[in-house]
């Protein structure tokens, strides 16, 4: 099978592509995989540069807003398109919105109306469970048919792209299928994300900016279980469905918080409680029972575990968050987030 991977360069992409490849090379079934990135400033050939010599991996740098460059990557025979690419930073959203539009739902549209001319067999499109919105405290966690209601500019770009696959499922029999994921964490992670940020920051004994009370609730599931949910709906999805995928990891942030500061025996001190962002949803969190019950997948990792292991994988990576600290993301983060700090 043919893939072709669109931002195959950011955090959970390369994450795919590596779980797909398997260690040294041994792959996880017959693929051969086409990587699509633009190479902003989270996209980073870093995280693949062990697989520059693999015959079944293939690079190309380009935007998914390219029709031209989309058609030629189609006309190659791609059996299937895997849409990562995305702006993802729910903060940059709310300073930089078109770029949200532009590259989360006109470049969805492009790659949909390419792979519709071309018969893709199927498109699977990554979205996020903060399409549906903030969940009240004691409510169960939402469901594939809840009603969409995003709160951020970021959220409602995903969710206008959503439904531009729906609409190409029910208008053209379109082989879609929609994923929304939980909080992602894991290696390569750029560190302008929540545990990333915090565990790097907390290595350089660097405040940790915590927005507002610190009791927003999030799921978390480690990046190689989102991994082998997409790989079961690449291989056994129902086309026109809509799969939740959770790690069954609700934390505040203030427990994530601390509990990073506790894996790297560091003071709790170097928390900095900061004005909350707008728009800050409180709680998210999925019933994945549906993924569980047609596909047979849940998740592996307990939190615990995989924080402890995300935690070590910084730490024998420092040359890797350095880099990126000292060059795009720090300007970001000293306007929009150092300004905060008390």
């Amino acid at each position: 099978m043919k893939i072709l991977v669109t931002g195959g360069a950011g955090f959970i992409g390369s994450n795919f592509i590596h779980f797909l490849i398997g260690p040294d090379n041994t792959f996880q079934g017959d693929f051969e995989i086409l990587n699509l990135d633009k190479l902003t400033y989270a996209g980073n050939l870093e995280n693949l540069a062990d697989l520059s010599q693999s015959k079944n991996y293939h690079f190309v740098k380009g935007d998914i807003c390219d029709g031209k460059l989309v058609e030629s990557l189609l006309q190659s025979g791609v059996d299937a398109i895997i849409n990562f690419a995305a702006e993802s930073h729910v903060d940059r959203s709310l300073y930089e919105p078109d770029l949200f539009i532009q590259t989360n739902v006109v470049g969805v549209q492009v790659l949909l109306q390419a792979a519709l001319r071309h018969r893709i067999k199927k498109f699977i499109q990554i979205s996020t469970d903060e399409v549906y919105g903030s969940l009240p405290p004691d409510a169960p966690g939402f469901r594939e048919d809840t009603q969409l209601s995003p709160n951020s500019p970021y959220s409602a770009s995903k969710a206008a792209a959503d439904l531009l696959v729906r609409s190409y499922f029910k208008t053209y029999g379109f082989p879609a299928i929609i994923t929304r994921c939980s909080n992602n964490y894991g290696p390569f992670q750029f560190p302008e994300k929540l545990i990333p940020l915090f565990i790097t920051n907390a290595l350089e004994d660097k405040p940790l900016p915590v927005y507002g009370d610190g009791l927003n609730v999030r799921d978390w599931i480690h990046v190689e279980d989102h991994c082998r949910a997409i790989l079961a709906v690449l291989e056994k999805g129902k086309e026109g469905e809509i799969y939740n995928i959770g790690g069954d990891g609700e934390r505040t942030n203030l427990e994530i918080t601390e509990t990073i500061l506790d894996v790297l025996g560091k003071p709790k001190s170097l928390m900095r409680y900061v004005t909350d962002r707008p728009g800050h949803d409180r709680r998210y969190a999925v019933d994945f029972s549906k993924i569980q019950r047609e596909l047979g997948w849940s998740p592996a990792y307990p939190l615990k575990e995989g924080l402890a292991q995300t935690v070590q994988w910084y730490l024998r990576h420092d040359e890797w968050w350095r880099r990126i600290k000292s060059g795009a993301y720090r300007d970001f983060y000293q306007k929009h987030y150092q300004e905060r700090l008390p």
